[in-house]
């Protein structure tokens, strides 16, 4: 077990704000194009004929790109991280992310470049992909394993409150820049969130360089570093089962949020629903969720990760119909009550669990590495294609049950996955237990 050493209340408060605001500069930047490929992408770097349904689905193609990328950066930032320190891991991630946002911000259309513009959108988006695999893990990490005894699911929960609020930032940078006339929005408006990054660039990367490193890696990793050269082989040969785990409870969290934030965008565009309505909602749920993330967390520390995680599982598998169902009214107040319902209540108990219930599955030495492997593996199949695979269903039978029918596969696998996990939390560890 690990030998605890308290931080101080100041120290634990400088931690968690630092950590919460750091990620939700770095997510902003990476949400930007999930929004950005519902609105834009799609007509200006993708056109596909006169069918709006095929050029958004070739942005969303973009979109997964980044996702498959993430695993890499996984792999080598969780090596970095568990080899040479958590901060120095997040601080590289940030810059790479701020970089390739802004270049996006700068590319000629297609229009202008022809295929180069596609192309040069797409490889962006990898740069994207592998600086938020890395990303994740280390962000978690700063938190629980600087948290106090029996609380890592409150203080864990609060570095995916910074995920909230980087969307909460896109959606609202998007909502705003929309005001303009439709002319100008396409001309240059949709750029302006790209080029914006540059600033939020310069204050992450401050706070970053300020953050301490993680109480646990410097007790019980930074010496097993000095021994370990490849963390990713040892994670997959002692510890595969946590890695397949952690892969099955990402699916229903990130395959439901990607269809409620990403598709439902798209879906509103193409039924005829206002896309502000949306992004209003969006922001709502989002706002919620933020709080709904702490108690969540801070739920699991007092009954356990399991049944939490469990409400959100099946939680997603009761409303993947009824989620359309009131998109389809056009009432922005059921529309909206379908995000809250999706967003704060189902996705919330699950991300809001998730941190340190993935973090308890590894050791200490190889515990950046074997949640990143777990996390962007899944993500993958979850977020990366279930935009793109969404909207290739709509398109082929102009029709929501489909996309209903793969958020209940999700919620399924995740509640199976659910059954192979201890129904109490154990205490973080720097060896296998």
């Amino acid at each position: 077990m690990l030998t605890m050493t308290a931080q101080t209340p100041q120290s634990l408060r400088r931690i968690v704000v630092a950590s919460v605001i750091g990620n939700a500069l770095e997510w902003y930047d990476f949400f930007l194009y999930g929004t950005a490929a519902a609105l834009v992408f799609g007509p200006l770097f993708f056109p596909a004929g006169t069918d709006p349904v095929l050029g958004t689905l070739g942005a969303f193609a973009g979109f997964a790109v980044g996702f498959v990328a993430r695993p890499v950066g996984g792999v080598l930032f969780g090596h970095i991280g568990d080899r040479h320190g958590r901060k120095r891991a997040l601080v590289i991630t940030l810059a790479l992310m701020g970089i390739a946002t802004f270049l996006m911000g700068l590319l000629p259309t297609f229009a202008q470049a022809g295929y180069l513009a596609p192309l040069a959108l797409v490889l962006l988006r990898v740069v994207q992909g592998v600086a938020s695999g890395g990303e994740w893990g280390g962000g978690v990490l700063m938190l629980s394993e600087n948290a106090p005894p029996g609380k890592a699911g409150f203080y864990a929960a609060w570095s995916q409150l910074g995920v909230s609020g980087g969307f909460v930032l896109s959606a609202a940078a998007f909502y705003a820049v929309q005001l303009l006339p439709n002319e100008a929005f396409m001309s240059w408006g949709w750029r302006v969130p790209f080029l914006a990054s540059v600033l939020i660039f310069g204050v992450g990367l401050y706070i970053r360089r300020r953050l301490p490193e993680s109480r646990d890696f410097q007790q019980e990793a930074a010496p097993a570093a000095a021994v370990q050269h490849l963390p990713v082989w040892q994670v997959l040969r002692e510890h595969p089962k946590a890695v397949l785990q952690a892969m099955g409870l990402r699916l229903a969290e990130n395959g439901g949020a990607y269809i409620f934030l990403a598709f439902s965008m798209a879906y509103a565009k193409f039924s005829g629903l206002a896309t502000q309505v949306v992004l209003a909602g969006v922001m709502l749920a989002m706002v919620l969720e933020a709080f709904s993330i702490l108690f969540w967390g801070w739920l699991s520390d007092v009954i356990g990760r399991r049944a939490v995680y469990a409400f959100g599982s099946v939680g997603l598998v009761v409303l993947a119909f009824p989620f359309f169902w009131l998109f389809d009214t056009h009432q922005p107040a059921l529309v909206y009550l379908a995000l809250v319902l999706g967003l704060p209540i189902s996705h919330g108990a699950m991300i809001g669990t998730q941190p340190a219930l993935m973090a308890e599955l590894f050791p200490t030495h190889v515990r950046y590495t074997g949640l990143a492997l777990g996390h962007e593996i899944a993500s993958i199949f979850a977020g990366g294609f279930a935009p793109m695979i969404a909207t290739g269903l709509f398109a082929s039978v102009h029709a929501a049950w489909p996309v209903a029918l793969m958020l209940v596969l999700f919620g399924v696998l995740t509640s199976l996955t659910l059954l192979t996990l201890p129904g109490r939390p154990r205490a973080m560890r720097a060896t296998s237990a």
